[in-house]
């Protein structure tokens, strides 16, 4: 692999989609259980755990779900 890469003759770059969407990094504490659950359901998507876990939480928000405590 070469360390640099000439690309001034590169033409019609496409924007990163993704920029648009602004996303805060945080810390959190989850249960080792809901860790392995997204995990094991990003290994059967192709979709990683931590965009799996957003995607979820985003529906949460759309729907307005309110949280139950037992």
């Amino acid at each position: 692999m070469r360390k640099e890469y000439d690309l001034s003759e590169v033409k019609n770059l496409r924007k990163n989609p993704y920029t648009k969407k602004k996303r805060t990094q945080i810390t959190i504490r989850l249960d080792s259980e809901i860790v392995t659950y997204f995990k094991e359901m990003s290994d059967k998507t192709g979709i990683g755990y931590q965009n799996l876990i957003n995607s979820y939480l985003s529906e949460c928000t759309k729907a307005k779900k309110e949280l139950t405590w037992k």
